[in-house]
């Protein structure tokens, strides 16, 4: 990638580009209404081929920035730390922090983009694990956030009404939660984690350990543990047991299998324990959860 730009920065005005402001005053009532003030969508468009395109906001601005980079390149400084940025990537800028970005001056960018403010961006934040220090990911599949992305510059250009904000900030509520789910393509732990997850859903009824499938993935316990967890959003055990508490219920529902053979299916020797823990998760024993009706 080229260094840094010489010359005047384009804030916008890029043939074939589609652009949505919305005034202060709009952002205001917004920012109060039932359901939109969630999460705000207060600029959002489409950039192509962006020559010379840049901004420099020495103060930051109270909105959070998330640029889509689909081709191209170019480059963001935050807190004086400069990261390149290329295509499938995703560029996170948090609110009131300063900021600068370009795009490269041989490969320019072709990016969409939207500015976020509500009541839920900080948690939204915290949960992507984007930060000042670290804004700039990977993202394993592009495509989804692009189509929300289009999707809320979509109903910006049907204007300003209640309607066409609530249908942005529900396709803004989506494109955040995307990317706290996403994985990081660069973080070489993520591949045999998500094998050990499939591992245990193919194969319910094994019995696992924490110290054999790390083993499995050539990891100490606790990082594999640790990784397992942020991955998941559970240990590994609690996963299986849920795992294997889906099956029971489909087999309750689909079959007339025994209450003891369901358990064994599922990895369960002892049918009164099995009874136990699925009382535990569902409150109910299974013999009562199959007599229940379920439309």
């Amino acid at each position: 990638m080229a260094g840094g730009r010489c010359g005047v920065l384009i804030e916008d005005g890029f043939p074939g580009q589609r652009l949505r402001v919305l005034s202060a005053r709009r952002v205001e009532r917004a920012l109060a209404q039932p359901g939109i003030a969630h999460l705000v969508v207060t600029d959002a468009g489409y950039f192509p081929t962006a020559q010379a395109h840049g901004k420099v906001r020495a103060t930051g601005i109270p909105q959070c920035v998330v640029l889509v980079c689909v081709l191209g390149g170019g480059r963001v400084s935050i807190e004086g730390v400069h990261h390149d940025v290329t295509r499938g990537q995703v560029v996170v800028l948090p609110p009131n922090v300063p900021h600068s970005y370009e795009a490269d001056e041989t490969e320019p960018w072709t990016l969409w983009w939207v500015h976020l403010q509500g009541r839920d961006l900080e948690e939204f934040l915290r949960e992507t694990g984007m930060t000042a220090a670290r804004p700039v990911r990977q993202l394993r599949d592009v495509y989804r956030p692009v189509a929300l992305i289009e999707e809320i510059v979509a109903a910006m250009e049907r204007g300003d009404t209640d309607g066409s904000l609530l249908a942005a900030s529900g396709a803004a509520w989506h494109l955040m939660a995307q990317l706290c789910s996403e994985q990081v393509a660069g973080d070489a732990a993520l591949p045999v984690v998500d094998a050990a997850r499939d591992y245990i859903i193919a194969n319910p009824a094994e019995p696992i350990t924490i110290h054999g499938l790390a083993a499995m993935a050539r990891m100490s316990p606790s990082h594999f543990a640790s990784q397992f967890r942020q991955r998941v959003g559970t240990s590994p055990i609690r996963f299986q047991t849920q795992v294997r508490m889906g099956r029971a219920r489909e087999l309750l529902d689909t079959t007339s299998h025994s209450v003891e053979s369901i358990a064994r299916e599922v990895g369960y020797s002892d049918p009164f324990y099995f009874s136990r823990v699925f009382r535990q998760l569902h409150d109910v024993a299974p013999t009562v959860y199959r007599s229940q009706r379920k439309e």
